[in-house]
């Protein structure tokens, strides 16, 4: 099977599923900043007449729904050795969570890397399913997404645990 792609409506505005082979080898946005030329995602197709697409779109779906917490699709991440070591990290982090890139920087034993960190988060091709919108600033606050923050903030209040009944009792 060759290079295809799906494109998939959200709530967060279309999304490119991209797949090679057997494997999923991009999800993007629209506007995502380093997004590559649509000429690299191969023939547009219908989700229902790919397997994996059918799944990839099926499980983001669920994800997005508050139904999924993993993904379960084989994946292929292209990258230098360094950035495939970052985007490891960063499917290590469990849904809920969130981590700082001096923190992934600290997992690759090298403190002094997160802004190296930063780019290759930034350079993930695979989002969402590959949780980079997992990892914040030192301070907290929502750093660089390129899918814009406004999707990272939705993203993280999308996998906050559900509030406690403030009126129940023990």
């Amino acid at each position: 099977m060759s290079r295809r792609h799906v494109v998939v409506a959200t709530g967060l505005g279309p999304v490119t599923i991209v797949a090679d082979g057997e494997c999923v080898v991009g999800l993007y946005f629209d506007d995502q900043a380093r997004r590559p030329d649509d000429s690299h995602f191969g023939d547009a197709i219908g989700a229902a007449s790919d397997e994996l697409l059918t799944a990839a779109s099926s499980q983001l779906a669920e994800y997005l729904a508050g139904e999924r917490t993993t993904f379960d699709l084989p994946l292929a991440l292209t990258g230098t050795d360094f950035q495939r070591r970052v985007w490891a990290v960063l499917e290590e982090i469990p849904f809920g969570e969130t981590v700082t890139y001096g923190w992934v920087a600290e997992r690759l034993r090298g403190k002094g890397l997160s802004y190296a960190v930063g780019r290759a988060v930034g350079s993930n091709p695979i989002g969402v399913i590959v949780p980079c919108h997992r990892v914040i600033g030192a301070d907290g606050s929502l750093t660089g997404y390129a899918g814009g923050l406004e999707r990272k903030q939705a993203l993280l209040t999308l996998e906050e645990p559900p509030a406690e009944d403030a009126g129940r009792l023990f």
